[in-house]
């Protein structure tokens, strides 16, 4: 059951949530906890950390909605946020979504649009606490993770998280943004990391769409690691769907100069998986390692720009889902034989 808080002063609000949410209700889909204020929302939360997800109004006495999110991150970095704000006041909105709100809603309040609103907040906040759950394989949580989150975890659990690991079957992706280096040598270090950081999302949601794992950043690259059924397929999909997404976004620069554009290498097979770093500096990271691996980042450097890059044995796996077509051999570092690969089209 998800449990929402709903934040505002204008207490006929409640009302109205009962009203059109009745039936959630009654059938325990939501459970709707109410607040008249930011300072009384934390209070609340407090009593009740299961809070999925917080609704909240901007104008309120004695703690504001911008200043409640700014607590709220400090408090609960997994709770998400949906700011309520009047039509125009769009400084306000701007001010809710950089201090990390989720999303937004206007009034008057139009419940097919704040239940729609609702349902997407709700998956993400599900995802990220399935996320957490599953730390040692999905390390999308390190975009998250700092002491705040770190309290959410037992200290058996993080103890025990620290010493698995496992040979597992599973896919690798790793997707680089052509030219970046050089768009970086022209540009102020703040566009620079805002416009990375950008692209960077773009990508991890079509990545998540496809239940993959960000397991680590890189420079101006991403390594993911799909897992479960269909693992292959679900990294092809999400690479073409990234692919799209990032070739749909407008040039960036005073003269347009730059046009972002993706090369992808995509391998599967097994690997290890288990917690690898330095136990004496306390920095260790969940990741996988193994010739899969090493072969999928391979398979990047040898894809052009908007290329998929597969070897033959994945491609002899896909070739009756997706549309390939043969580029030829490749010569890899501590391999005796070329590779043969494959570019996946559609």
């Amino acid at each position: 059951m998800a449990k929402i808080l709903v934040v505002d002063d204008e207490t006929d609000l409640e009302v109205l949530i009962k009203q059109k949410f009745r039936k959630e209700i009654r059938q325990k889909e939501y459970e709707f906890l109410f607040a008249i204020n930011g300072r009384d929302a934390l209070e609340k939360i407090q009593a009740d950390p299961e809070v999925d997800v917080v609704l909240s109004d901007i104008n309120m006495p004695e703690m504001d909605g911008l200043t409640l999110l700014s607590k709220l991150n400090e408090l609960s970095p997994l709770i998400k946020s949906v700011i309520v704000s009047a039509y125009g006041d769009m400084e306000n909105i701007r001010t809710a979504m950089n201090r990390g709100a989720f999303d937004f809603i206007t009034k008057p309040i139009n419940f097919e649009d704040l239940t729609l609103t609702m349902e997407k907040t709700l998956k993400h906040a599900k995802h990220l606490k399935d996320t957490l759950k599953a730390i040692r394989e999905n390390n999308i949580l390190k975009m998250y993770v700092d002491e705040n989150v770190l309290n959410f975890m037992g200290s058996k659990e993080y103890e025990s998280t620290m010493t698995d690991n496992e040979t597992i079957e599973a896919t690798v992706l790793f997707v680089d943004i052509c030219g970046f280096t050089a768009i970086s040598e022209n540009t102020s270090a703040d566009s620079v990391v805002k416009l990375i950081n950008a692209y960077f999302d773009e990508m991890v949601k079509e990545i998540i769409a496809q239940e993959g794992h960000i397991d680590k950043f890189m420079g101006d690259a991403i390594m993911a690691v799909f897992r479960g059924e269909y693992h292959l397929d679900r990294a092809i999909d999400a690479a073409l769907a990234l692919r799209n997404k990032i070739e749909s976004l407008p040039p960036f620069g005073e003269d347009q100069q730059f046009k972002p554009k993706v090369s992808i290498g995509i391998k599967s097979g097994e690997m290890i998986s288990g917690n690898i770093g330095s136990t004496s500096l306390k920095r260790l990271d969940y990741t996988v390692i193994g010739d899969t691996v090493n072969t999928a980042a391979r398979l990047q450097d040898a894809a052009q720009e908007n290329q998929i890059i597969i070897c033959e044995s994945c491609y002899q796996q896909v070739k009756e889902s997706f549309r390939c077509e043969k580029v030829g051999e490749i010569t890899v570092k501590n391999k005796a034989n070329p590779i043969t690969i494959y570019e996946v089209l559609e």
